[in-house]
């Protein structure tokens, strides 16, 4: 019984040995295969490091003003009798919008130019009777200041009366009626807003770091979302000769054509003030650019001889850069890389420092300075 068991036990030892040897050179045989194989290349896109020439700008906003606005007001009291404009009508200089009841003033011209008549008649009489040596001088003088009384009076009058026909005081666009015909308006009451916007000004502030930097002439680009797609051109006219103490800027002005008259005051609007000298840059496109709290860096390509196969390979090396300005779809770098490396430019977010990779540039997107999309 003793001899029985103790084969089993042999036997079942020796069929575990077996499946131990079996499972050891299975797993001994899959390392030596994960040994030999190599991960697959990476397939991206590349961009060769280029010298670039951009244009420095002082970026800011501003809000859009007339170069003559005004409301237009009543100079008199009096009854409104006769509106002859529409709103939101081109105007010019002199062009009459609003009559008023001018028949009070019509019955004291008459009354007037009858004693401008009778102090005429007076004054010639004196003087022809002055020229006998019959009147005095002082009768000649006091007749002729009556009759200068009475023009003077007369002349008041058709002050009043012109004033009561309220015209443009310069060409522009005239905005909503504020007044109907009845309606008796005070002094200083508003009748309609009149601006002359083309030419048009756009006032913005620059901090005073930026003084130095800028001079009249300077061309001024403008973009609003008003207008959509679209940019305005323009040059700086005049820089305001104080600093604001409370922010410390620099009040400035530009004037822009506007012929379309699609912009208008107190739109706001986006400013770029280009500087006379541009700056040369190494650009990469903003999507070669890994960015990290450690660093940001590009994978730079470069071609590697394989130890073992002696074949040459390309492998993308991660290079810690420093970036400078931004311009559309570029980034400038300051420092890490030079002219002529060739960088990831799409599908950063895969390669890994050492990994081999394929370049494939046909679906590379195009990269722009200043990019238009569909949907801005």
């Amino acid at each position: 019984m003793k001899k029985f068991v103790i084969a089993i036990s042999v036997g079942a030892l020796l069929v575990v040995l077996a499946i131990v040897a079996v499972k050891g050179s299975q797993i001994m045989a899959l390392i030596k295969m994960g040994e030999s194989n190599q991960m697959p290349p990476t397939i991206i896109s590349a961009t060769e490091v280029v010298s670039q020439e951009w244009e420095q700008s002082l970026k800011t906003v501003g809000t859009l003003e007339a170069v003559q606005g005004v409301v237009v007001t009543a100079d008199l009291p009096g009854r409104v009798t006769e509106i002859l404009f529409k709103a939101g009508a081109e105007v010019r200089a002199g062009d009459v919008l609003v009559r008023q009841d001018i028949t009070s003033e019509k019955a004291q011209l008459r009354a007037a130019e009858a004693s401008v008549a009778l102090a005429k008649s007076n004054l010639d009489r004196v003087d022809a009777l002055y020229n006998k040596k019959v009147s005095s001088k002082s009768e000649f003088d006091a007749a002729d200041a009556r009759y200068k009384e009475a023009v003077a009076q007369a002349d008041n009058i058709r002050s009043m009366i012109d004033k009561k026909t309220v015209k443009a005081p310069f060409a522009g666009r005239l905005g909503i009626r504020l007044i109907n015909v009845g309606r008796d308006l005070g002094t200083g009451d508003a009748i309609v807003s009149l601006q002359a916007v083309d030419p048009i000004y756009v006032n913005f502030s620059l901090p005073q770091r930026d003084l130095p930097k800028i001079s009249l002439g300077l061309k001024v680009r403008l973009t609003t979302d008003a207008v959509a797609n679209k940019v305005f051109h323009g040059e700086l006219t005049t820089i305001n000769p104080e600093i604001d103490p409370v922010t410390r800027s620099v009040r400035v002005q530009a004037s822009l054509d506007n012929k379309d008259l699609s912009l208008l005051p107190g739109m706001y609007a986006k400013l770029d003030v280009v500087l006379p000298e541009a700056n040369k840059v190494l650009a990469v496109p903003a999507t070669a650019i890994s960015y990290a709290t450690y660093g940001d860096s590009v994978f730079v390509v470069a071609q590697e001889e394989d130890e073992e196969s002696g074949e040459t390979k390309q492998v993308a090396r991660q290079q810690f850069v420093r970036l400078g300005q931004r311009l559309g779809d570029f980034v400038a770098i300051e420092a890490g890389v030079s002219e002529g490396d060739t960088v990831v430019s799409t599908g950063v977010f895969k390669v890994r420092n050492g990994a081999p990779v394929v370049i494939n540039n046909e679906a590379q997107p195009d990269f722009k300075e200043n990019p238009q999309p569909a949907d801005s």
